[in-house]
Parts: structure tokens; C-alpha cells; sequence
């Protein structure tokens, strides 16, 4: 049964503070406007029986004479393979022009997975990108950032493992877009034919900012609903800086006293609840998480990727419009480097890796005016064709074929021996002829 009451007492920004009893935290409610429609907010917090409400629209035309109702529920998003190639607006209402959804209701920001039904990630996820598959590999129901600039190509690096990835579902969540990004989105998922498997929930930057921290929890919760189903699902956050300054920004409404830089003291707990829903589920399906954390100027120090960093499995670095291999790691990849994958992976992945930061020392060295020794000359080639066939953004293929095109790379600059590769694989691997 609703629980009505008719007196609102304050209205603060997008905060409301009504007297009520026997409320939960984080149910939602609705608020009858005298002109007869409604305006929906969620408990944010309980003081006795002061109860503070969290709209999730202007509350411009609310009174404080308006009418209160308590649904006795917290916010939900509906589940069902209906959801597929559909677009939702934070709080779950379709955006796309499309019919509303039918289906089973789940409530959002629910406790992770228990650990029991945990299995040990083992399995890869392919990107088709050599700086992922073969350096970085992202393993099934790895939690992972990409760490990142304003201006950074981060939201194409996203929308190319979304096309290439071999999850059964994609799930976007987007938080703070400009309507071009979103459209970008779009266009992207219908050209690329992507779209069948794909779920979004958009917050542009205009919208309000509850409906911002809402973005990671209706993804999550439609993404734990496809896991239990046998689904492997990949979600893509985009991006937790404008969801943690969302949290910011309520907090500070509040009048609650600031942590470091002003964010919240439970920044930390705040993104962990939200990363630990990757899992490999035991018997069924898994969730693989990847989100893009923009450093407000490039500090990795600032909090909200400081606290990220401890929570998550690594990071991809993207500078430069490339992935940086010297920044980027993922924690998990030992668990299917020459296991799941080729033999030779750890063995020419290393090589390179180890030959191309030699590579950037020879161009230092040369930019300084040295001239380049016979050894100088083979690094700095080495460097440019790493650079474009590694690095490059634009290369999709399979990690079978970013190996082989590693080995082909080392013949054509390096001798046998000078690749520093064990004798008894680089026999085996070293391009004839």
C-alpha cells in the first residue's frame, strides 16, 4: 500500500525534506504536482522521520503543498531479452522513440555476486586490438579503467570493443555525454550491426545529476539479469568522473562535510560496489567490466582514479591517441598468456615491449644530436613499425595474427639472435626466408 503524505517542508535545490514513517533508504516515490502530474524521487537519506528526497527532475513547479507518495520500492529496470537494442535515459525510460518494455522488475544497486558462486577468471576476452589481446589481454569478468583525458579518443576505443568483442551482450552506460558523443553511440552500434546485441542507458550533461549516479547501477543490474541466464556480457562505463562528481555535487547540496578535493569520505566504497559486480559466474554466465575514467588534469593522483586503481585489475592508458604500453597493465592477463593463448605470447609480447622502449631511448639519443649507431638505426625502425602496426587504434585482427605480424616485425629489423627470444620458440615462430 502507498504511504500519501500531503506537506512537503523544504525544497532545496533538487532536495526535498518531508515528515514520514516506516520509509527505506533509496525507495522511491512520487510527487503529484497540483496540476495534476508527477515528478519522481528516491529516499537519499533518513533522520528519525525527517525523510530527504533526491528528484529526478527540475523541481521547478513543486510545492510545498504538492502530495507525497511512498512506493514501498526502490528503483527498477526491467529485465528480458525485449531490452536488446533499446535505449533508456537513467532512471530507465526509453529514449528511442520505442514502446515501453514489458518484463520482470529488478531492483538496482543490489549486494554483488556471493563469492561461492565465484570462479577464478580464466578465460579471454578478444578485442581484435593488438594492444589489448596481446600485451593487456582482458580476461573474462576482469573489472579494468581506462584512464584517460579530456579529448582522448576513449569513447571510440569503447565503441570499436563493443563492435569487435565476442560477448554475447553489450551493455553502454553513458554519464555526462554531449548529444553528439551519444549520437556517435548510436550511429555506431546501427552501422556497425552491433545494435541487436546492445543495451544503453544514457545521462546527457544536461540532465540532472541523480540520474547520473543511476547510469552504473540500471547497467549493472540488466547486466547481472543476462549473466544468470548463461550470457557472457560486456559493460562499458563512460564516464565515472562525471558520475563521482555527481556524487560530489549531491553531497555537497547537503551540506555534508567534504573528504579529499571535496569528494565524498565513501568515494572509495561508492565505485567498489559498482566494480565488484564483474564476476565469472560458476555454471552460468559472466559480466567484464570496462569504464573510462577521465583525470581532471591528467593527475593520476587525484582521488577518483587513485581510488580506482585500488579497486580495479589494472588499467589501459590511453595517450596520445594510443594505447600506452608503458602505462597500461592488466593483473589478470598472466591467468591465460600461454595457456589459453599461443605458446610464443609472453616470449614476443616481452620482446617487443622491451625492444620498443629501447627504440624510444635511441630517438632521444638522436634527438640530442648523437648519431646513431648501426644498433640506433634498427631500434628506431623497429619503433616506427611498432607504432603503426601495435599501437595504431585503427588495427583489427585476430591476436593469432597480431602475434605472427610481432614475429614478422622482429625478422624484418632485428637478427634472430638479437631478439633476446628463447632459441627453441624462435625457431619455431621466426618468419622463413
Amino acid at each position: 500500500m502507498k504511504k500519501v503524505y500531503d506537506r512537503i517542508e523544504d525544497i532545496r535545490g533538487s532536495l526535498i525534506s518531508v515528515r514520514a514513517k516506516d520509509v527505506g533508504l533509496s525507495e522511491l516515490a512520487h510527487i503529484l504536482k497540483r496540476d495534476g502530474t508527477k515528478a519522481y524521487a528516491s529516499v537519499l537519506k533518513i533522520d528519525n522521520d525527517k525523510i530527504t528526497l533526491q528528484a529526478f527532475e527540475d523541481t521547478r513547479g513543486i510545492s510545498t503543498g504538492d502530495k507525497v507518495s511512498f512506493l514501498g520500492h526502490q528503483v527498477n529496470v526491467t529485465a528480458g531479452d525485449n531490452l536488446l537494442g533499446r535505449r533508456f535515459s537513467g532512471v530507465g525510460a526509453p529514449i528511442d522513440d520505442g514502446p515501453n518494455v514489458s518484463g520482470e522488475k529488478i531492483e538496482i544497486g543490489q549486494p554483488s555476486f556471493n563469492p561461492v558462486r565465484r570462479i577464478v577468471p580464466h578465460e579471454l576476452v578478444r578485442t581484435n586490438i593488438p594492444m589489448i589481446d596481446v600485451f593487456n589481454c582482458l580476461v573474462k569478468s576482469q573489472k579494468i579503467p581506462i584512464f584517460s583525458i579530456p579529448g582522448e579518443p576513449y569513447n571510440a576505443l569503447l565503441m570499436r570493443i563493443a563492435n569487435q568483442t565476442d560477448a554475447d551482450v553489450v551493455i553502454i552506460g553513458g554519464m555526462g555525454l554531449r548529444y553528439d558523443d551519444y549520437r556517435a553511440f548510436v550511429e555506431n552500434a546501427e552501422t556497425s550491426g552491433s545494435m541487436e546485441k546492445t543495451v544503453m542507458f544514457i545521462h546527457k550533461a544536461t540532465e540532472p545529476a541523480v540520474e547520473c549516479m543511476l547510469v552504473p547501477d540500471m547497467a549493472l543490474a540488466t547486466a547481472e539479469e543476462f549473466a544468470t541466464r548463461d550470457k557472457n556480457v560486456l559493460v562499458l562505463l563512460t564516464d565515472m568522473t562525471a558520475f563521482a562528481d555527481s556524487i560530489k555535487e549531491i553531497m555537497i547540496t547537503m551540506d555534508q562535510i567534504p573528504s579529499n578535493r571535496g569528494y565524498p569520505g565513501s568515494l572509495y566504497s561508492d565505485l567498489a560496489s559498482r566494480y565488484e559486480k564483474a564476476v565469472d559466474i560458476d555454471g552460468s554466465g559472466s559480466i567484464t567490466l570496462i569504464s573510462v575514467t577521465t583525470m581532471p588534469g591528467g593527475d593520476v593522483t587525484h582521488p577518483i582514479p587513485d581510488n580506482t586503481g585500488y579497486i580495479t585489475e589494472g588499467q589501459y592508458y590511453l595517450h596520445g591517441g594510443r594505447i600506452d604500453p608503458f602505462g597500461s597493465l592488466s593483473r589478470l592477463k598472466q591467468q591465460v598468456i600461454g595457456k589459453v593463448t599461443r605458446e610464443d605470447h609472453g616470449d614476443v609480447a616481452n620482446a617487443q615491449i622491451r625492444l620498443y622502449a629501447e627504440s624510444k631511448k635511441a630517438k632521444e639519443r638522436e634527438s640530442m644530436g648523437f648519431r646513431p649507431s648501426k644498433w640506433d638505426q634498427k631500434l628506431l625502425k623497429f619503433g616506427e613499425l611498432f607504432e603503426d602496426r601495435m599501437m595504431n587504434l585503427e588495427v583489427n585482427i585476430p591476436i593469432e595474427e597480431a602475434l605472427d605480424l610481432g614475429w614478422q616485425t622482429l625478422a624484418e629489423c632485428f637478427e634472430k639472435k638479437e631478439a633476446g627470444i628463447k632459441e627453441s620458440l624462435s625457431d619455431k615462430y621466426w618468419p622463413k626466408g
